[in-house]
Formats: C-alpha cells, structure tokens, sequence
C-alpha cells in the first residue's frame, strides 16, 4: 500500500446507480455497480478538484486478486482500484464480452 495512501471510514450514496454503500475505510467504489467518484490525488486524501464519475471499464488479475481499471466521464483519468470480497464483478465481466 502506498505510503501517500490515507485511510477513510466514510459511507456514501452512489452516484450511479443509488445504492447506499458503507465504507470500512477501504471502499472506494459501488459493490453493486463499481462506479467510484474521482475525488482523490491519493487513495483517501480527497483533494481531488474534478468530482465525475468514475466508470469501471476493465479488470485485471494479479495473483488471485481482481483490480478495476476505472475512467473518468469527466476528464478522461484512468486509476487501478483493489476489488473487494463483495463486488459484483460478475456484471463487468459480463459488460465486456
């Protein structure tokens, strides 16, 4: 883990889809849909200025863990986020065959 990387207990609506998702101070994403906000220069320090909404719009797997490409609707930033035990990854597999 970074050392940059600050971490946040918070809870939060998604902007997506709606779905009401508690953080574990980990969390940076729906479980449910995977959209994330572009809020961060670092994971958790929330200085990030833009605010769009952030699309899952691939996966990778290193060893047996899953991390989420993610893009920017916004400004078009792209930014690798861990999977957690309950995402959905399932409906973005699905969306990319």
């Amino acid at each position: 883990m970074s050392q940059k990387f600050i971490k946040k207990q918070e809870d939060f609506t998604c902007g997506h889809c709606g779905q009401k998702v508690t953080g574990n101070g980990y969390t940076n994403h729906c479980p449910v849909c995977l959209f994330s906000r572009h809020v961060d220069i670092y994971p958790g320090d929330r200085d990030g200025l833009c605010g769009g909404l952030m699309a899952p719009i691939g996966l990778l797997k290193q060893g047996e863990k899953f991390i989420i490409i993610h893009r920017c609707l916004d400004c078009g930033e792209e930014k690798r986020n861990k999977a957690a035990p309950d995402d959905d990854l399932g409906s973005l597999l699905a969306g990319m065959l």
